[in-house]
């Protein structure tokens, strides 16, 4: 079956010269729009599912940022599709909750890798591949929130597929299997929860292409559950900034 018709790709709905080598990847397509205001001459090139596109510059270099919707599915799927239109370095920016209590809401979040604990990667390669994050990208990343003075963690992510499972456990048939792994994540020192960074390392590194990952904490269970102070916070502005100066520094080199 053919999935492209001219060039256009199936699900994004973009071609060949619609998108920058840099492309930043929420999920929501309401944060694009946000995140296009940082561009020069940004545009609308693409609008379709899931999947909003904006197209405008950095330092004079062409740049995006795509919605991938909730999830390492639809994630891999706008991955595959942008590298098949020319981008080759990506970055993730979104929420995620702390596992690791020293980090609360309000915080950035830089995944150095990512627990494979949902299905997308296991359709990519056997559970035994590692799910990392590109060096230069992560090490830009660093580099970013160090300069904006950003309170910032690094190391493993867990990804999972149900948000739900997370939050409420007990309530699920395998809540055993959940709160004993959780319990492992915890003594392996993962610092936060999300969704989509394990499907995007590993779809990135089948294809050959750069992938990293930045987030703002939203608040952090574990710190509740001790009683320690935590603080919830929805701005992601923090973590959009960290990506766009990580991109205009990787510009420069």
């Amino acid at each position: 079956m053919k999935y492209s018709q001219n060039g256009e790709q199936y699900h994004i709905g973009l071609k060949s010269g619609d998108v920058g080598e840099f492309v930043i990847l929420p999920g929501d397509p309401k944060r694009c729009e946000k995140i296009a205001q940082y561009f020069d001459n940004a545009k609308l090139v693409g609008d379709r599912r899931e999947f909003t596109t904006y197209t405008g510059y950095l330092d004079g270099v062409k740049v995006s940022v795509t919605s991938t919707g909730i999830g390492g599915a639809s994630a891999s799927i706008a991955l595959e599709e942008l590298a098949n239109i020319g981008a080759k370095n990506f970055i993730r920016v979104g929420t995620c909750g702390g596992i690791d209590i020293d980090v609360k809401g309000g915080d950035i979040v830089i995944a150095t890798g990512a627990v494979r604990m949902e299905g997308t990667s296991k359709e990519y390669a056997p559970i035994e591949f590692p799910a990392v994050a590109d060096l230069d990208i992560t090490n830009a990343l660093i580099k970013a929130a160090k300069d904006l003075g950003h309170n910032y963690h690094t190391g493993i992510v867990q990804c999972k597929d149900s948000f739900y499972g997370q939050h409420n456990p007990e309530s699920m048939p395998v809540g055993y299997e959940l709160l004993n792994k959780w319990e492992a994540w915890k003594k392996l020192g993962c610092v936060a929860s999300e969704m989509e960074s394990a499907a995007l390392f590993v779809a990135g590194s089948f294809r050959r292409v750069k992938v990293g990952s930045v987030f703002l904490a939203v608040a952090n269970q574990e710190r509740e559950k001790l009683n320690l102070e935590n603080p919830v916070v929805h701005d992601t502005d923090k973590a959009i900034k960290t990506a766009i100066e990580a991109i205009k520094f990787l510009i420069k080199e």
